[in-house]
């Protein structure tokens, strides 16, 4: 009843934004005298604010049309190069490129969003980088014929993608796919795959929640996972292609970070109408489009979202050494040829200052000089990943990582040669 319940209000919350907007426009309309005096331009703004916090959202695009690199803008070719039932592998690169720019895997979260909510990591990675991101699917656009998809499938999508792209790619992991990614690179450092990545760094990871627990830790750590099962997972309804998979909604997920800051969020919209009442629509617009972003939700598959409640926050299987892949313990201490890069933000509300970090220490074969940390002064969560710091700050220290412990592919070989 839970996703039946949420489609109703959805149905009526649109109906709503529609009016509201349309109301908005009326008001703003120059013809209109009421728009130029009295509580007209005040309500038109308020209207406005009503109906973008209320509309329907879809998947977004990335809309990466050009980079600027070596003082030059260069148009942006985006393909799909791999597809698969819960995610595809989306390439991005430019002519500025040559056989000798590195190859980058960023590996998005999923946890409600989608990968566009990392548009501006893979636009700064992309100036100077061969760009790759996992592009994941919408687990109630899934059907059920294409089967389920846990921890495990997310660990040999990771491994599948590299073995695409081939030997000497290097990985970003951003926040919650820090822990398979890093699973998964143990897992190749061990089996001696050719595709073994050369560097992968993490960022915001929860490699270890034991470390400076957040509230989200402690929220997972509360409940027993038996209680996740029967709180809040849904069935997916008729209308969907994935009708009857069992699902962690998107708005479920949305309505936990909005309640987090809360108070922020109501500001945010409160400063949004202030700037339409003042014709500062320039402002408004960095607001909606932020929102627009923030709001755009996905489902993920009930077994995948609870393996990782229990596997991740609650047994915390990878620091304890218990974590297993396809009936194998993963050993972190197998990690021997890529190169870590812990990232970390100094006011990460998400996954706390040590998480990260924890990393480098668990991968016990791996010698010192291929271990990197940062600690990124005054950022939070999304400030390690996107924003000023990340452009200014955090990426050309990744990249400086990645030159620093280039592995070169067998293109770059021949060239040699």
């Amino acid at each position: 009843m839970l996703y039946h319940a949420h489609e109703m209000q959805r149905a009526w919350l649109n109906g709503a934004s529609a009016w509201a907007s349309i109301a908005s426009e009326m008001l703003g309309n120059p013809a209109n005298p009421m728009g130029y005096f009295g509580l007209g331009p005040t309500a038109a703004s308020a209207l406005e604010v009503f109906a973008h916090a209320t509309q329907s959202r879809g998947k977004p695009e990335f809309g990466i049309d050009a980079v600027n690199a070596g003082g030059q803008p260069h148009a942006v070719i985006e393909s799909i190069v791999l597809n698969k039932p819960f995610g595809d592998l989306l390439r991005f690169t430019h002519d500025g490129l040559d056989d000798s720019s590195p190859k980058v895997l960023i590996v998005a979260p999923m946890s409600g969003h989608y990968a566009t909510l990392l548009r501006g990591t893979v636009e700064r990675m992309l100036e100077h980088s061969e760009v790759y991101i996992t592009d994941w699917a919408d687990a109630k656009m899934v059907p059920m014929r294409e089967g389920s998809f846990d921890l495990d499938d997310y660990i040999d999508y990771i491994i599948d993608f590299l073995e695409y792209i081939g030997p000497g790619a290097n990985v970003i992991a951003v926040c919650q796919p820090s822990v398979p990614a890093l699973a998964a690179t143990a897992v190749m450092n061990a089996a001696k795959n050719p595709a073994t990545p050369a560097t992968l760094t993490m960022m915001g990871g929860p490699i270890d929640t034991r470390c400076s627990p957040t509230t989200v830790n402690d929220l997972a750590m509360e409940r027993p996972i038996e209680w996740f099962r029967q709180t809040v997972i849904a069935t997916v309804p008729m209308q969907y292609p994935g009708h009857g998979r069992r699902v962690y909604p998107g708005f479920m997920q949305l309505a936990s970070f909005m309640s987090m800051n809360l108070g922020s969020h109501l500001m945010s919209h409160y400063e949004m109408f202030k700037h339409l009442t003042a014709g500062d629509d320039a402002s408004a617009d960095l607001t909606k489009a932020f929102y627009d972003e923030y709001r755009s939700v996905c489902d993920m598959t009930a077994e995948f979202y609870l393996q990782t409640v229990e596997e991740v926050f609650q047994k915390h299987s990878l620091p304890n050494g218990t974590f297993v892949h396809r009936g194998k313990a993963v050993d972190l201490g197998a990690i021997d040829q890529t190169a870590l890069l812990a990232v970390e933000g100094e006011r990460d509300d998400i996954s706390g200052i040590g998480q990260t970090k924890a990393a480098l220490d668990l991968a016990t074969g791996l010698a010192k000089s291929k271990k990197q940390y940062l600690l990124a002064e005054g950022a939070g969560h999304y400030g390690i990943f996107n924003g000023s710091r990340w452009r200014t700050k955090i990426a050309p220290v990744v990249e400086e990582f990645i030159a620093k412990h280039a592995r070169k592919s067998k293109a770059q070989l021949k060239q040699v040669a």
